[in-house]
């Protein structure tokens, strides 16, 4: 029996809009000005803590990356932390986060 192509072909495209995209090297400099400016007005100028809490390359390895990436893009209720979703898209906080992470 002989199996259509046209199938794999879907596979292989729903598999490589999985793959996380990178922004662009004008857009990843607007994130790392936001990062700076908006972010550090809580964070610190330093992002070493103030009103939030610090988010070093150290103290970003405590928690689940997925747990950072959910409370930029939802926000925290109760606290100043806004959401984000709307604002930034997914790959572009995973982006930011792994920056973070990896102490860019």
């Amino acid at each position: 029996m002989r199996v259509p192509k046209c199938p794999w072909l879907l596979v292989l495209l729903v598999a490589a809009g999985a793959v996380q995209a990178e922004p662009g090297a004008a857009r990843q400099a607007e994130l790392r000005h936001l990062l700076e400016q908006d972010c550090g007005s809580c964070h610190g100028l330093t992002l070493k803590g103030g009103l939030g809490p610090a988010l070093t390359q150290q103290a970003m390895q405590r928690l689940p990356q997925e747990l950072y990436v959910n409370t930029i893009l939802d926000g925290r209720p109760g606290t100043p932390m806004p959401p984000w979703r709307g604002i930034l898209t997914e790959d572009e906080v995973r982006w930011l986060v792994e920056g973070l992470r990896s102490g860019f």
